[in-house]
């Protein structure tokens, strides 16, 4: 496998040249299967809203129909004279009386039943005297006093002049949880609008199904919604009694505007929804298509891959054809030219072969002269660069600081302080130990916070403590590695430019990891500065203005960090007049070598 491997690298000119024709190859079949697709769907789009329309029709033909016959049986019961008094009478004691009109007002509703025995239906009144009738039970249908407890007799009555189309779902009675459509109409008085009765007309939602189902299909679905957004009737069943608020509003949409169709995406799957609204039911009657679906019937998808397919491999055999002639020459060159070992550039190749090959060996073989020139020139330059940073680690302590601090020791003596003054000396000793005596890039973060200790504390010696420090350092950070005196500029910056005017604040040093990273931050309550005065505080630094006891300065430091580990770290500022001012260092992990 690795001679394999070996063997196929020196190729790698003919490899590249055969993925870009492939890539060319297929990136054109896709291209021309898109713009068919996207033909196609626009082909399928501009016949859809005609053929679908004319099925919306059919369909709505087909509601008005069964409507038609539901409002003359409606109008029949309102006109009874017989339904009436039946309704209204009191019970008499006499059972011929009671047993006429009975017989009476079953006559009548087989009369009124007429109107709708093309349809499977079941009619039921009741009156407000109590009585009630349930008629035509060749088919399993709620009974009218199941009907008269319902919720549907609360919202008919509501609206006594409408008739009313709604869901009726019962637990456990006489269906079994069968979903029923009920035409409901208020049987009143016509001059006095007196109620008195309430005419029940019922269809079992399989045979309410049949006026759209055949117009339906698998990707095709049609779902009758009322105002409310239930879902009535469907071919698909279990959205039967199911609130769908966001088919609803897509169905008021369509209509308040007007539109053919509108393209949506329903469950990550893109859909073709046509609707229109039934003022005779106050119904949305919604077709929604499977656009994907719908389209994959019109395209061979196995045709245009087995055609791909062939396409690309007669290209894979010309493109090997011509590369292989075209790269033999440069892969015997490459080949030379892999003896270069890693770091060694005195592994000259052999001048041969054609006169292509033979100009590109000189400026091969020249490039190794001067590729040794250059890196003899620059390890000279990486020591004479790295004595120079030395050297000024070394010399980082500014002669004012020695002599200001040794004049406060003196002015301690005098005073007779001479522990204070002990105490000082130590901390100076050992700030100068840490930063001349020891020559070492970096220093633990231990060690750099003993170094900030001592210098804050020589500063609380000279001008007082009404500058207090406090120390957060995350116990998992302690033993790992930071460049020398990095976080002591920003203390200074603070001590000597944060309370000019507050006179007296808190600073916080904060060492902690994050996201594999060493964060060190020192925040101030101080006077804070715009960026305009960051800005200008950075240029002072670069020339040479008071600079105190870091030699190196702020904003040398963001660059020393670049330098030694990259754009990824750095030194970033935030600062609000009146609030205080935010330095947040980031630094990679670096352990105790």
């Amino acid at each position: 496998m690795r001679a394999i491997l070996e063997r196929l690298k020196f190729h790698g000119l003919f490899i590249k040249l055969f993925v870009v024709m492939v890539i060319c190859i297929i990136s054109i079949a896709v291209s021309v299967v898109w713009v068919n697709l996207r033909m196609s769907e626009q082909l399928f789009l501009d016949t859809f809203s005609i053929t679908n329309s004319k099925v919306i029709d059919q369909i709505r033909s087909n509601f008005e129909s069964f409507h038609y016959s539901i409002v003359l049986a409606a109008g029949n019961a309102q006109q009874s004279g017989t339904l009436k008094t039946f309704l209204t009478e009191k019970e008499s004691e006499q059972s011929i009386k009671t047993f006429s009109a009975y017989y009476n007002m079953t006559q009548q509703m087989k009369k009124i039943q007429s109107n709708v025995d093309a349809y499977s239906v079941g009619i039921a009144i009741v009156g407000s005297n109590g009585r009630n009738y349930s008629g035509n039970y060749n088919f399993a249908k709620p009974l009218a006093q199941e009907l008269k407890e319902s919720p549907l007799t609360l919202r008919a009555e509501a609206e006594p002049k409408k008739l009313m189309y709604q869901l009726y779902k019962d637990s456990g009675g006489t269906l079994g949880n069968r979903p029923t459509i009920v035409a409901t109409k208020v049987l009143r008085e016509q001059t006095t609008g007196q109620q008195y009765g309430m005419l029940y007309i019922t269809i079992d939602e399989n045979d309410f199904k049949p006026f759209y189902s055949s117009f339906t299909s698998e990707g095709n679905d049609v779902m009758i919604m009322d105002p409310e957004g239930i879902v009535i009737s469907s071919n698909r069943s279990e959205m039967i009694g199911q609130q769908n608020a966001e088919l609803l509003s897509l169905a008021r949409e369509i209509q308040q505007d007007g539109l053919d169709l509108k393209k949506v995406s329903v469950g990550g799957k893109d859909k073709l929804v046509l609707a229109e609204y039934l003022p005779s039911y106050d119904f949305y009657l919604v077709n929604m298509i499977d656009q994907r679906y719908v389209l994959g019937q019109m395209v061979n998808t196995r045709s245009i891959i087995v055609i791909c397919l062939l396409i690309v491999l007669a290209a894979l055999i010309v493109v090997f054809l011509i590369s292989r002639k075209m790269t033999r020459s440069l892969t015997l060159l490459a080949r030379q030219m892999s003896k270069v070992h890693l770091r060694n550039f005195h592994n000259y190749v052999n001048v041969s072969g054609s006169y292509e090959i033979r100009q590109l060996s000189h400026a091969y073989n020249y490039m190794l002269n001067e590729m040794n020139d250059y890196v003899k020139q620059l390890v000279k330059t990486e020591k004479e660069q790295r004595t120079a940073e030395l050297a000024a680690l070394q010399q980082q302590i500014n002669p004012h600081f020695l002599y200001n601090t040794l004049a406060s020791v003196k002015f301690l003596v005098q005073q007779g302080s001479k522990e204070k003054a002990e105490a000082t000396i130590h901390a100076l000793i050992s700030l100068l130990q840490n930063t001349i005596s020891n020559v070492s890039e970096t220093i633990s973060v231990e060690q750099e916070l003993v170094n900030l200790k001592h210098y804050v504390f020589i500063n609380h010696v000279r001008y007082g403590e009404r500058i207090r420090v406090n120390y957060y350092v995350a116990p998992d950070c302690e033993s790992c590695h930071v460049p020398k005196l990095i976080i002591q500029p920003f203390i200074e910056n603070a001590f000597f430019h944060a309370f000019n005017v507050k006179g007296e604040g808190v600073i916080r040093v904060l060492v902690s990891m994050e996201s594999q990273k060493l964060i060190c931050e020192v925040l101030d309550n101080g006077e804070g500065m715009d960026v305009q005065r960051i800005s200008e505080a950075k240029s002072k630094q670069r020339q040479g203005s008071r600079q105190l006891f870091s030699g190196v300065g702020i904003a040398n430091v963001h660059d020393r960090i670049r330098l030694l580990y990259g754009d990824d770290y750095g030194v970033t500022i935030q600062s609000e007049l009146g609030e205080g001012t935010r330095v947040r260092i980031t630094l990679p992990l670096v352990g105790i070598q």
